[in-house]
């Protein structure tokens, strides 16, 4: 039977607190990049493009990082913008609501017959030709009305993962082959370890990847007759839609109103017509600093067994991982750690108990403090800006503009501002005056005062901003005018 048009819906967002402090909620873990510089994200929307009818793939992620999410698109050669659709959430939701949204959007724009293939944005697969192979048995038997998964056979007993029991063959072919296509017999909870090494022993379970693919009409019908409630709610946010091209966002309240259920509960452990793809291709989750120091293949080990990413020097230590993008890290007579630096903070931690970085962010996240969610450098629609210093009586950015961008137009109630351009042209308004900004020169923008900054040059704009007040928080930002719609809300408030 010939393949219906196949849609990839990558899923993008969530916090990733197992690999801060890289990955912060105001730049999780699909935004992590691997030492050949690529991010999960891009590496994912590669997969997709690859199994893309026509090009089409639908993106459903935060509002927050619909504008980091382009521009990481924007570096794709074969990634066309209008065939790049995104779903915005005003909130985190679970699976279930997320791909529910995406098969009501396939269903109106492509067909019901469309074929989903929903793609995590936080994995890691490096046989690019192994997936798109099993991709395209997933599809063909998504054809059929079949709800498919991919399960990944297990190479240990890792009790961080579901696994899927499988039953009776499906497709035809050798009944004993580790790749034959069976029925689901079972989804299974995260066992302990004695359980987890009785699974890899019998060979009859798969770990749960997350990954689906099935036809939109044939998920609506399941969600139907297995969860009406979570259908009726997505059917009532997907109503509140705005936006005729992209980016598509809901309404707050009604998104809001869909149940928090991840799609494994509220369908797939239900229905009967499931079917799980062992895969051929390797598979990562990347769930913790001991997954990326043993994923990274173009990081050498020592003979120790230290592995470097970075500047670092190694003195009698072993079977260390440093990671240090800006500062020179120096390890002296240690064993088993895990050293990440990104300059603003720094992980130490036992190589045997990396899951429980995620302790370190809910204390973080308890004292308030910014770098559970905020990097030194703070991407924004318009760029990005770094933090220099940061004390009780000023704060020093440097702002990098690019090409078209602007600031909102915006005044402060609690500090001045202080702006010398170090490299090219910035367009300023300050007050009622409006006049260009070359380099080596600077401006004043005093308290309560209109301002705005643009490029409208084709290069980047760096420059120098120095606030002088009694407080420097994001959240002292009033917008009047906005690009990018943000006037009036809070996604640069540092509270989540």
């Amino acid at each position: 039977m010939e393949m219906s048009k196949v849609i990839p819906v990558i899923l993008s967002g969530g916090a990733g607190t197992r690999l801060w402090p890289v990955s912060r909620s105001a730049y999780p873990k699909p935004f992590m990049r691997m030492a050949d510089g690529e991010s999960l994200l891009y590496k994912t929307l590669e997969r997709a493009l690859r199994m893309a009818s026509d090009g089409h793939v639908l993106t459903v992620t935060g509002r927050d990082y619909y504008f980091l999410s382009r521009d990481d698109y924007a570096r794709h050669p074969q990634a066309r913008r209008d065939r790049l659709p995104f779903l915005l959430e005003p909130t985190g939701r679970n699976t279930a609501p997320a791909v529910l949204l995406a098969a009501l959007y396939v269903r109106h724009h492509f067909g019901a017959d469309a074929t989903l293939l929903v793609l995590p944005a936080d994995h890691l697969i490096r046989d690019i030709d192994a997936f798109v192979a099993d991709a395209r048995r997933a599809a063909a038997l998504a054809t059929d009305g079949r709800l498919v998964t991919f399960g990944i056979v297990p190479s240990a007993p890792e009790t961080g993962f579901g696994y899927i029991r499988m039953g009776a063959l499906i497709a035809e072919g050798d009944a004993a082959a580790s790749t034959a296509i069976r029925k689901i017999g079972a989804f299974v909870e995260k066992p302990d370890r004695e359980t987890a090494q009785r699974y890899l022993d019998s060979g009859e379970y798969l770990w749960n990847s997350g990954m689906f693919c099935f036809r939109a009409d044939a998920l609506l019908e399941a969600a139907q007759q297995h969860c009406p409630d979570v259908l009726a709610a997505a059917q009532a946010c997907h109503a509140t839609a705005s936006g005729s091209g992209s980016p598509v966002e809901f309404g707050r309240e009604a998104f809001a109103a869909m149940p928090d259920i991840s799609l494994d509960y509220a369908i797939m452990e239900r229905a009967g017509n499931c079917a799980v793809v062992p895969a051929t291709f390797d598979w990562s989750d990347i769930g913790s600093w001991k997954a990326v120091s043993e994923l990274d293949a173009d990081i050498q080990t020592d003979a120790a067994g230290n592995r470097i990413r970075g500047s670092a020097i190694v003195v009698e230590s072993e079977n260390c991982y440093i990671q240090g993008d800006k500062r020179m890290v120096a390890a002296v007579g240690v064993k088993n750690l895990l050293i990440v630096d990104t300059g603003d903070a720094v992980l130490v931690a036992d190589r045997e108990r990396a899951q429980q970085v995620k302790l370190v962010v809910d204390q973080l996240r308890k004292s308030g403090h910014d770098s559970a969610r905020f990097h030194q450098t703070v991407h924004r629609p318009w760029g990005s800006f770094t933090v220099l210093e940061d004390e009780a009586d000023c704060k020093v950015k440097r702002l990098t503009v690019k090409p078209g961008g602007v600031l909102s137009l915006q005044l402060h109630h609690r500090r001045s501002e202080h702006w010398t351009v170090v490299t090219g042209t910035a367009k300023v308004r300050v007050g009622d005056r409006e006049f260009l900004l070359e380099r080596n020169e600077s401006t004043y923008i005093p308290v309560n005062t209109l301002h705005r900054l643009e490029n409208p040059t084709e290069a980047d704009v760096h420059l120098i901003e120095v606030q002088c007040g009694d407080y420097f928080g994001e959240d002292d930002i009033v917008r009047l005018e906005d690009k990018y719609g943000r006037a009036g809300s809070s996604i640069d408030k540092p509270a989540a």
